[in-house]
């Protein structure tokens, strides 16, 4: 009776291998594949890209001088988008204070005495 058994989980064990290298590409097989498909442009790029058909075009229809000229006047009207991975902003915020330094340290020293400030770290996010 042990004999059966053994026997038995012996043939299921070969069985189980033989199919999984049955069903599974050899690497050169692999290879061959990846190699076919880089060669009709079927590959993901690399990072976050999403998959293309073919090769994408790089070709452009304006001159160099043309894109300069659009860009200056996009940024001239405040239509660029900041760089980074930021959304549309409203046009350009305003750089200037209307207080002076002395105003604000003044004020930041008066909220310290009357315990306004909140400790760093421990801020909500901004909106």
């Amino acid at each position: 009776m042990k004999t059966r058994i053994a026997l038995a989980v012996v043939l299921a064990t070969a069985s189980g291998v033989a199919f999984a290298q049955a069903s599974s590409p050899t690497r050169a097989e692999v290879k061959a594949e990846t190699k076919a498909a880089q060669k009709a442009g079927q590959l993901t790029p690399a990072g976050a890209g999403t998959p293309t058909k073919g090769n994408p075009t790089t070709a452009s229809n304006k001159t160099r001088e043309q894109r300069k000229a659009e860009t200056m006047e996009a940024r001239k009207k405040g239509e660029l988008a900041r760089a980074g991975d930021t959304g549309p902003t409203e046009g350009t915020p305003s750089k200037a204070s209307t207080k002076t330094k002395q105003q604000r340290k003044a004020e930041t020293q008066e909220a310290r005495k009357k315990g306004e400030l909140t400790p760093a770290g421990e801020g909500s996010p901004r909106p």
